[in-house]
């Protein structure tokens, strides 16, 4: 019970931490403030992947700032629009300033694609600074005291710089209403950047709206919500062909096969609600916390529920031997871990920021990676213990049905390796670029593998009258070999007490009735002396 008790406060804890954050395509900055970066001060204002306009609403949309961008069409278009950002410089600052001068302190919000980064700071005048400096004003290459940005290219207007100016003395300035219309897809970035040493502590409040044409959700999921509806449908029909199968063999079902349904279950739910929330998000810009935290919970569930069971199957749970043993609860212990690692992950990734790109994550990715590690290691371990005891045993139905199993899991894991190969490539290149587009492939192939090894599962341990014969002998094969054992310690009688019992059970060995094996049944065996019948 404590430790029940003490995996949900863990689980709690961590939720409520993320409770602030920011949880939308809406990116709030609460009170913030700027890091110094060479002679600048910076602030990250987020950073997504935005697809163009569509074309039919270029013609109806601008750039410029206005009150009325917020009564303008939404739909197909694509903007990142600032709502009451506002800068507070500290008193001291604003103490020094004559209260009569139009501006005294400049903060600029630099709107950028990532493909034009080398276009900021001074790296085409191959200087290593942001700012404009004395002599490279004199130059005439930039203006004093602002970000230097490359104006020579094709594309006079980006990267984007929005001007807002501090007055007099005042403490507190705000940006006025901007919407800033994307033309051309890529990866978007927006900075704040103050180059005036005297606004040093400087906070920032607000927040900035990002939206695709076709909704609020951040450009390298956008496809993931279609494929959420299609896993759906794929789980639902899975779960059809199992049921029916189910129910036409109920009275062959072992309890493999309600651990099969569960995971079938949890799959169905986990996409559909993933669904759902995506669905949400995209029309609203905001993720309703406890719909995600469903989603979460179920994606967590699944995962270890599906990881225990090819772990026991492997071990030849319900087909070799009837239980786990002993290692029962060290099995538990593995899965209770993975849940409350992954279910932290999962937390962290969809309860927090919504940056394309942020390495927040990083440091729970660890555990998860070790506890998947340990499945795999235990997993393939125990398949080898399984196929050497059925090849010793020489029970070749259920020896095929494992090296079928085996080929199965094999081929994932060799996908699984070219698969992380294939990450670690496009990683080690500039994934800022374009590769974005494809980030959704990412944990859509990792569903799609876990579907496919459910339905291989699925196909070999179906419930039927031949596959329940193969699968419940085990048991049978278990008494009729301590048989031998029972005869060296108690006698012949008490051997042909045990195998009575088992032949009028209706044992079977591969589909035959035990009392039709050779051997099985002692028919030769004379009755004892206080009578019997052989079989």
């Amino acid at each position: 019970m404590g430790n029940r008790f003490g995996f949900w406060a863990i689980l709690i804890f961590v939720a409520g931490s993320l409770i602030g954050a920011t949880n939308s395509a809406i990116h709030e900055y609460k009170n913030e403030t700027f890091t110094a970066k060479l002679n600048a001060r910076f602030f990250d204002g987020g950073n997504e992947g935005l697809y163009a306009s569509k074309p039919h609403d270029l013609n109806t949309s601008s750039s410029s700032s206005s009150d009325d961008d917020h009564h303008k069409p939404l739909k197909g278009k694509s903007f990142i629009r600032f709502d009451d950002v506002t800068f507070v410089r500290t008193i001291e600052s604003a103490s020094k300033q004559n209260p009569m001068q139009s501006t005294t302190g400049l903060v600029e919000a630099i709107i950028f694609e990532v493909k034009d980064r080398n276009r900021i700071g001074g790296h085409f005048l191959k200087s290593d600074v942001i700012c404009c400096t004395p002599d490279l004003a004199d130059t005439g290459s930039c203006s004093l005291g602002e970000v230097i940005i490359n104006r020579e290219s094709k594309d006079l207007d980006w990267p984007r710089q929005i001007k807002t100016f501090f007055k007099g003395n005042k403490t507190r300035v705000s940006m006025s209403p901007e919407t800033v219309d994307i033309t051309k897809t890529g990866m978007y970035y927006v900075y704040f950047v103050i180059c005036d040493p005297a606004l040093d502590g400087t906070r920032i409040r607000g927040r900035t709206v990002w939206k695709n044409p076709d909704g609020y959700l951040p450009g390298k999921v956008v496809p993931l919500m279609s494929f959420f509806w299609y896993m759906s449908l794929a789980y639902l029909l899975l779960g059809l062909v199992w049921f029916v199968r189910f129910v036409k063999f109920s009275k062959d079902i072992i309890q493999l096969h309600y651990h099969i349904t569960l995971v079938i279950a949890l799959g169905m739910c986990e996409m559909a609600v993933r669904y759902f929330e995506y669905a949400n998000f995209n029309s609203t810009g905001m993720r309703p916390m406890d719909v995600t935290l469903w989603a979460v919970t179920f994606s967590s569930i699944k995962k270890t529920v599906s990881r225990l069971l090819l772990l026991v199957v492997s071990m030849g749970y319900g087909v070799v031997k009837p239980t786990l043993g002993g290692i029962t609860s060290r099995v538990l212990l593995l899965g209770v871990s993975y849940f409350v690692a992954t279910e932290a992950l999962e937390l962290v990734e969809h309860l927090g920021n919504v940056n394309d790109f942020s390495g927040n994550t990083m440091i729970l990715v660890i555990p998860v990676a070790l506890l998947d590690a340990c499945f795999i290691v235990w997993i393939f371990s125990s398949l080898a213990r399984t196929l050497e005891n059925l090849q010793n045993k020489r029970n070749m139905a259920k020896l095929e049905l494992y090296r079928n199993f085996t080929n199965a899991l094999a081929i994932s894991v060799l996908l699984s390796i070219a698969w992380i190969g294939l990450e670690l490539y496009f990683n080690g290149t500039d994934p800022l670029l374009g590769f974005w587009r494809m980030a959704w492939i990412v944990p859509a192939f990792w569903n799609v593998l876990s579907y496919g090894l459910l339905a291989v599962i699925c196909t070999l341990w179906a419930p039927s009258n031949l596959v329940h014969n193969v699968q419940l002998a085990s048991g049978d094969i278990y008494i009729h070999s301590r048989m031998i054992d029972v005869s060296n310690h108690l006698g012949a009688n008490a051997t042909l007490v045990v195998s009575l019992a088992v032949c009028k059970a209706g044992a079977v060995v591969n589909g035959i009735p035990l009392y039709q094996v050779k051997g099985s049944c002692s028919h030769k065996l004379a009755p004892s002396r206080h009578g019997g019948e052989d079989c």
